[in-house]
Protein backbone atom coordinates (compact mmCIF):
# COMPACT_ATOMS: atom_id res chain seq x y z
CA UNK A 1 0.00 0.00 0.00
CA UNK A 2 2.82 2.39 0.90
CA UNK A 3 4.54 1.76 -2.44
CA UNK A 4 1.28 2.45 -4.28
CA UNK A 5 0.85 5.76 -2.47
CA UNK A 6 4.41 6.76 -3.33
CA UNK A 7 3.75 5.93 -6.97
CA UNK A 8 0.60 8.07 -6.98
CA UNK A 9 2.44 10.97 -5.39
CA UNK A 10 5.30 10.66 -7.90
CA UNK A 11 2.89 10.76 -10.83
CA UNK A 12 0.52 13.50 -9.61
CA UNK A 13 1.54 15.63 -6.62
CA UNK A 14 5.30 15.81 -7.23
CA UNK A 15 5.17 17.37 -10.74
CA UNK A 16 2.76 20.04 -9.47
CA UNK A 17 5.01 20.74 -6.50
CA UNK A 18 8.11 21.03 -8.68
CA UNK A 19 6.31 23.54 -10.88
CA UNK A 20 5.10 25.54 -7.87
CA UNK A 21 8.56 25.66 -6.30
CA UNK A 22 10.21 26.84 -9.50
CA UNK A 23 9.69 30.42 -8.34
CA UNK A 24 10.35 32.34 -5.12
CA UNK A 25 7.55 31.73 -2.61
CA UNK A 26 6.53 33.23 0.71
CA UNK A 27 5.74 30.97 3.64
CA UNK A 28 4.44 31.69 7.14
CA UNK A 29 4.54 29.41 10.16
CA UNK A 30 3.84 30.24 13.81
CA UNK A 31 4.17 33.94 13.13
CA UNK A 32 7.44 33.54 11.22
CA UNK A 33 7.45 34.94 7.68
CA UNK A 34 9.90 33.51 5.16
CA UNK A 35 10.83 34.13 1.56
CA UNK A 36 12.03 30.91 -0.07
CA UNK A 37 13.75 30.98 -3.49
CA UNK A 38 13.61 27.90 -5.73
CA UNK A 39 17.23 26.96 -4.97
CA UNK A 40 16.47 26.56 -1.24
CA UNK A 41 14.72 23.69 0.55
CA UNK A 42 11.12 24.71 1.26
CA UNK A 43 10.09 23.87 4.86
CA UNK A 44 6.37 23.98 4.13
CA UNK A 45 6.13 20.98 1.82
CA UNK A 46 8.35 18.47 3.62
CA UNK A 47 7.90 17.10 7.14
CA UNK A 48 11.42 17.19 8.55
CA UNK A 49 11.92 20.89 9.33
CA UNK A 50 8.60 21.36 11.11
CA UNK A 51 8.98 18.11 13.06
CA UNK A 52 12.38 19.19 14.34
CA UNK A 53 10.98 22.60 15.27
CA UNK A 54 8.05 21.03 17.12
CA UNK A 55 10.47 18.77 18.97
CA UNK A 56 12.38 21.74 20.44
CA UNK A 57 9.43 24.06 21.04
CA UNK A 58 9.18 23.27 24.78
CA UNK A 59 12.91 23.67 25.41
CA UNK A 60 14.25 26.66 27.28
CA UNK A 61 16.57 28.18 24.68
CA UNK A 62 17.13 31.54 26.36
CA UNK A 63 20.80 32.53 26.25
CA UNK A 64 21.83 29.14 24.89
CA UNK A 65 24.32 28.97 22.03
CA UNK A 66 22.67 27.08 19.19
CA UNK A 67 24.06 25.89 15.87
CA UNK A 68 21.80 24.87 13.01
CA UNK A 69 23.74 22.97 10.35
CA UNK A 70 22.04 23.29 6.97
CA UNK A 71 19.70 26.07 8.03
CA UNK A 72 18.09 26.49 4.60
CA UNK A 73 15.48 29.25 4.70
CA UNK A 74 15.98 29.72 8.44
CA UNK A 75 12.67 28.60 9.96
CA UNK A 76 14.28 26.83 12.92
CA UNK A 77 17.04 29.40 13.37
CA UNK A 78 14.58 32.31 13.39
CA UNK A 79 12.34 30.47 15.86
CA UNK A 80 15.26 29.73 18.19
CA UNK A 81 16.43 33.36 18.03
CA UNK A 82 12.91 34.52 18.90
CA UNK A 83 13.09 32.27 21.97
CA UNK A 84 16.28 33.97 23.12
CA UNK A 85 18.95 31.63 21.78
CA UNK A 86 22.25 32.94 20.41
CA UNK A 87 22.00 31.34 16.99
CA UNK A 88 24.62 30.42 14.41
CA UNK A 89 22.98 29.39 11.13
CA UNK A 90 25.17 27.74 8.51
CA UNK A 91 24.62 26.31 5.04
CA UNK A 92 26.74 25.18 2.10
CA UNK A 93 24.29 26.69 -0.41
CA UNK A 94 25.07 30.37 -1.23
CA UNK A 95 21.40 30.95 -2.07
CA UNK A 96 20.52 29.83 1.46
CA UNK A 97 22.96 32.35 2.90
CA UNK A 98 21.23 35.19 1.05
CA UNK A 99 17.86 33.77 2.07
CA UNK A 100 18.89 33.56 5.74
CA UNK A 101 20.03 37.18 5.78
CA UNK A 102 16.77 38.40 4.27
CA UNK A 103 14.57 36.28 6.53
CA UNK A 104 16.47 37.28 9.66
CA UNK A 105 15.93 40.93 8.74
CA UNK A 106 12.24 40.38 7.94
CA UNK A 107 11.63 38.70 11.29
CA UNK A 108 13.82 41.17 13.20
CA UNK A 109 16.18 38.63 14.74
CA UNK A 110 19.95 38.42 14.92
CA UNK A 111 21.64 35.38 13.40
CA UNK A 112 25.33 34.67 12.97
CA UNK A 113 25.14 33.43 9.38
CA UNK A 114 28.06 31.41 7.99
CA UNK A 115 28.58 29.98 4.52
CA UNK A 116 30.15 26.64 5.31
CA UNK A 117 30.41 23.02 4.27
CA UNK A 118 29.51 21.56 7.66
CA UNK A 119 32.17 22.84 10.11
CA UNK A 120 34.75 24.07 7.58
CA UNK A 121 34.21 27.81 8.12
CA UNK A 122 32.69 27.77 11.61
CA UNK A 123 35.16 29.08 14.20
CA UNK A 124 36.00 26.49 16.86
CA UNK A 125 33.66 26.88 19.82
CA UNK A 126 31.39 24.73 21.98
CA UNK A 127 27.64 24.99 21.40
CA UNK A 128 24.94 24.16 23.94
CA UNK A 129 22.56 22.95 21.24
CA UNK A 130 23.12 21.63 17.71
CA UNK A 131 20.29 20.84 15.29
CA UNK A 132 20.78 18.89 12.06
CA UNK A 133 18.31 18.29 9.24
CA UNK A 134 20.75 16.54 6.90
CA UNK A 135 20.71 15.48 3.27
CA UNK A 136 20.46 11.70 3.29
CA UNK A 137 19.88 10.29 -0.20
CA UNK A 138 22.93 8.65 -1.77
CA UNK A 139 24.07 10.66 -4.76
CA UNK A 140 26.73 13.27 -5.47
CA UNK A 141 25.11 16.74 -5.50
CA UNK A 142 25.35 18.41 -8.90
CA UNK A 143 23.91 21.84 -7.99
CA UNK A 144 23.65 24.15 -5.01
CA UNK A 145 20.04 23.08 -4.41
CA UNK A 146 20.92 19.38 -4.43
CA UNK A 147 23.10 19.74 -1.33
CA UNK A 148 19.83 19.79 0.63
CA UNK A 149 18.99 16.30 -0.61
CA UNK A 150 22.11 14.26 -1.37
CA UNK A 151 24.82 13.14 1.04
CA UNK A 152 27.26 11.77 -1.54
CA UNK A 153 27.45 8.37 -3.15
CA UNK A 154 29.01 6.80 -0.05
CA UNK A 155 27.40 9.03 2.60
CA UNK A 156 30.40 11.37 2.72
CA UNK A 157 28.30 14.06 4.41
CA UNK A 158 27.84 11.91 7.53
CA UNK A 159 31.47 10.81 7.62
CA UNK A 160 32.49 14.48 7.67
CA UNK A 161 29.76 15.44 10.14
CA UNK A 162 30.77 12.96 12.82
CA UNK A 163 34.47 13.51 12.19
CA UNK A 164 34.14 17.20 13.10
CA UNK A 165 31.37 17.16 15.69
CA UNK A 166 33.46 16.59 18.82
CA UNK A 167 35.23 19.95 18.41
CA UNK A 168 31.90 21.81 18.74
CA UNK A 169 30.32 20.20 21.78
CA UNK A 170 30.93 20.21 25.53
CA UNK A 171 29.86 17.58 28.06
CA UNK A 172 26.35 19.01 28.40
CA UNK A 173 25.70 19.80 24.74
CA UNK A 174 22.54 18.41 23.15
CA UNK A 175 22.68 17.31 19.52
CA UNK A 176 19.55 16.32 17.57
CA UNK A 177 19.31 15.00 14.02
CA UNK A 178 16.25 14.04 11.98
CA UNK A 179 16.21 11.18 9.45
CA UNK A 180 13.53 9.20 7.63
CA UNK A 181 13.09 5.53 6.76
CA UNK A 182 13.93 6.29 3.14
CA UNK A 183 17.60 6.73 3.96
CA UNK A 184 20.36 4.32 4.94
CA UNK A 185 20.10 4.67 8.72
CA UNK A 186 22.48 1.74 9.29
CA UNK A 187 25.15 3.58 7.32
CA UNK A 188 24.63 6.75 9.37
CA UNK A 189 24.85 4.76 12.60
CA UNK A 190 28.06 3.13 11.39
CA UNK A 191 29.76 6.48 10.79
CA UNK A 192 28.40 7.72 14.10
CA UNK A 193 29.91 4.77 16.01
CA UNK A 194 33.25 5.03 14.20
CA UNK A 195 33.74 8.53 15.58
CA UNK A 196 32.80 7.84 19.19
CA UNK A 197 29.08 8.61 19.21
CA UNK A 198 25.83 6.70 19.36
CA UNK A 199 22.35 7.50 18.07
CA UNK A 200 19.35 7.29 20.42
CA UNK A 201 15.90 7.52 18.83
CA UNK A 202 13.88 9.96 20.95
CA UNK A 203 10.95 10.67 18.62
CA UNK A 204 9.21 9.06 15.65
CA UNK A 205 6.36 10.25 13.46
CA UNK A 206 4.70 8.04 10.88
CA UNK A 207 2.84 9.41 7.87
CA UNK A 208 1.24 7.70 4.89
CA UNK A 209 4.46 7.95 2.90
CA UNK A 210 7.29 7.72 5.41
CA UNK A 211 8.39 7.54 9.01
CA UNK A 212 10.59 10.31 10.41
CA UNK A 213 12.93 9.79 13.36
CA UNK A 214 14.68 12.27 15.61
CA UNK A 215 17.92 10.96 17.06
CA UNK A 216 19.87 12.28 19.99
CA UNK A 217 23.60 12.07 19.29
CA UNK A 218 25.48 11.02 22.42
CA UNK A 219 29.23 10.81 22.90
CA UNK A 220 30.61 7.46 24.02
CA UNK A 221 34.16 8.60 24.80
Amino acid sequence: MKDILKYIVARTYRPLLVKYLSGTRTYSYKGISLEVPPQVFHPGFFFSTKLLLRYIRHENLKQKSLLELGAGSGLISVYAAQKGAKVTASDINPFSILCLKKNAETNKVTLDIIHSDLFDNIPARKFDRILINPPYYKKKPSSDAEYAWYCGEEGEYFQKLFCGLSSYIHKDSEVSMILCDGCDIEMVERFCTQHGFRMECVFRKKSLLETNYIFKIVTTT
